[in-house]
C-alpha cells in the first residue's frame, strides 16, 4: 500500500493523522474486498484552496469539506470485474491507483465542534466517506445514499471510531 500525504495548510491534530489515514485505507480496502494493494493520495488544505479545486474540477464555486477524485470508473461499487486493469495500476509498484482525497482542515475542526464529536472522528469519517467514493459509491440517488451510509457505518464500527471518540 502506498499512501501519499501532502499538507498545503499546516494544522495540529492531537492524534497521528498519517497512521490513522493508513489504518482507514487498510480497513476500507479490506471491507470492500479489494483483491489488490492500493495507492491513495491525501491533500490537507484550507478553505480557499479547496474552493478553487472544487471550482476548477467540478464547476462548483463553493468551499466544501472533502473532495474525492476516483481513478477507476466502477460500473457498480467495489466491483473489480468491471474495469480495465491495464489503465488502473501503477506500472512500477503494481498497485491499484484508487485516486485522490482532498480534505479542508478548517472544516474538519468546525464540523467536529458542530456535530459534537472529536476531530479524530470527523477526520476518519471524511476519509471513509471519500474512500467509498474512490470505490465507486455515490449518494445522489436515494437507494445509493442508503447503501453508502450503511457502508460508512459498518466501516466506522470496524475502526471502532464512533461519535464519542
Amino acid at each position: 500500500m502506498t499512501l501519499n500525504t501532502e499538507t498545503e495548510k499546516e494544522c495540529t491534530f492531537d492524534f497521528d493523522h498519517e497512521k490513522l489515514f493508513e489504518r482507514i485505507v487498510g480497513t476500507v480496502t479490506e471491507a470492500e474486498n479489494c483483491p489488490y494493494e492500493v495507492s491513495v493520495s491525501l491533500l490537507l488544505t484550507g478553505p480557499e484552496q479547496i474552493r478553487e479545486i472544487n471550482r476548477d474540477n467540478r464547476g462548483i464555486d463553493k468551499e466544501t469539506d472533502v473532495l474525492s477524485f476516483p481513478m477507476i470508473p466502477f460500473e457498480k461499487p467495489a466491483d473489480f470485474s468491471s474495469f480495465d486493469e491495464t489503465d488502473c495500476f501503477d506500472p512500477d509498484t503494481g498497485e491499484l491507483l484508487l485516486g485522490d482525497i482532498v480534505l479542508c482542515t478548517d472544516r474538519i475542526f468546525s464540523q467536529a465542534e458542530e456535530y459534537g464529536h472529536s476531530v479524530r472522528r470527523e477526520y476518519a469519517f471524511l476519509i471513509v466517506h471519500s474512500m467509498l467514493h474512490l470505490f465507486g459509491y455515490d449518494h445522489v440517488r436515494g437507494e445509493d445514499r442508503i447503501l453508502m451510509e450503511e457502508r460508512q457505518r459498518i466501516i466506522m464500527d470496524l475502526l471502532d471510531i464512533n461519535r464519542d471518540k
